[in-house]
């Protein structure tokens, strides 16, 4: 879909996330009634610890990663800026209601499945958490089984959509010389960057692939999903840390330039943001279980560094886009 266009992709990321959210409201609606204090904190804590934070403040530390995939690729919606009918308008818009609609969604769903019965100790091992719920809920039967089915498209929309931001991404650093220009070959017919979502596609296979079956690499009983998002986290947060960094810069050394919309957080903002980012690449290493996919990811990192100094500098290619920064440049 995302080959044949950003008309068809986006109409089916409206539908498909529409459908996520529907199914989470009838799960909100029928746990309500069901939640207690007594399921929420049925897990036992560890010597020392309360059952408010049973594995103490190192268990909320190996959480981060996982809270933080709750919100993680809001950030790559300006990516769909040249689609906008008005940009300055509409990216602030959809940005500020979609962690709006991410900050309830999150909130209601981790609370509301985690205090209803089989409660917080079960949802933790589980690895569907809310099949459980919707189990609780309407029972054993094909009801529960085809919502939880169903449920499943609150994934499909996740990786839907980021297969578009991956798309764009990787074809706009190709396109500007920052990685091999064969990625930035679009379409004949449709115009999109097909050689670039192919590329994406086939290095997270392989990825996934590697973490299945190197049992004696990443551990026999090696999570896929837990170790993508822990790697996908990694290269979140040092995105976020760069952002915020260049955030405070902006702000300091050029206050007069036009700025669409204006954070009312600022400065103190970005900074408290900058340093959450920071402790949860942190954390990232602290969790043996999900090291060597964090550790490989920085790998990588490393290699597209390398490419760049030793290659990528050299073939540049100067944008339009750059004008801006250029013209910043001579007003020093």
């Amino acid at each position: 879909m995302n080959i044949l266009g950003a008309e068809i992709t986006f109409k089916f990321s409206v539908f498909i996330t529409f459908l996520a959210l529907g199914i989470l409201m009838v799960f909100w609606i029928g746990a309500i009634p069901l939640f207690s204090w007594e399921h929420a904190l049925d897990i036992k804590p560890t010597p020392g610890n309360s059952v408010w934070l049973p594995f103490g403040w190192m268990g909320v530390a190996n959480a981060l990663p996982f809270a933080i995939w709750f919100y993680l690729a809001i950030e790559q919606l300006p990516l769909a800026a040249e689609e906008a009918h008005d940009p300055k308008k509409d990216m602030p818009k959809g940005l500020l209601y979609g962690i709006l609609t991410l900050i309830i969604a999150s909130v209601l769903t981790l609370f509301l499945n985690a205090g209803i019965s089989p409660g917080a100790a079960a949802v933790g091992e589980s690895a569907e958490p809310l099949f459980l719920a919707f189990k609780t809920i309407f029972g054993d039967g094909v009801g529960a089984s085809l919502l939880a089915l169903v449920a499943v498209a609150g994934l499909i929309a996740s990786f839907h959509t980021i297969i578009y931001a991956y798309g764009r991404n990787i074809y706009s650093l190709s396109r500007a010389g920052y990685f091999p220009q064969w990625l930035s070959v679009t379409h004949d017919t449709h115009k999109t960057p097909y050689v670039a979502l192919i590329a994406g596609a086939v290095v997270g296979y392989v990825v996934a692939l590697l973490i299945e079956f190197g049992g004696d690499i990443f551990g026999k009983d090696s999570a896929v999903g837990a170790i993508l998002l822990n790697m996908a986290v990694f290269g979140a947060v040092i995105a976020y840390i760069m952002q915020m960094i260049a955030f405070v810069l902006l702000r300091r050394n050029f206050p007069d330039i036009e700025r669409p919309y204006v954070s009312p957080l600022g400065n103190a903002g970005a900074i408290i943001a900058g340093i959450i980012a920071f402790g949860a690449l942190i954390t990232l290493f602290a969790n043996a279980d999900y090291r060597v996919g964090v550790i490989g990811c920085a790998v990588w990192f490393a290699a597209g560094i390398v490419y760049f100094a030793l290659r990528g500098r050299h073939r540049l290619v100067y944008s339009p886009e750059e004008d801006f920064a250029v013209n910043l440049g001579k007003k020093i």
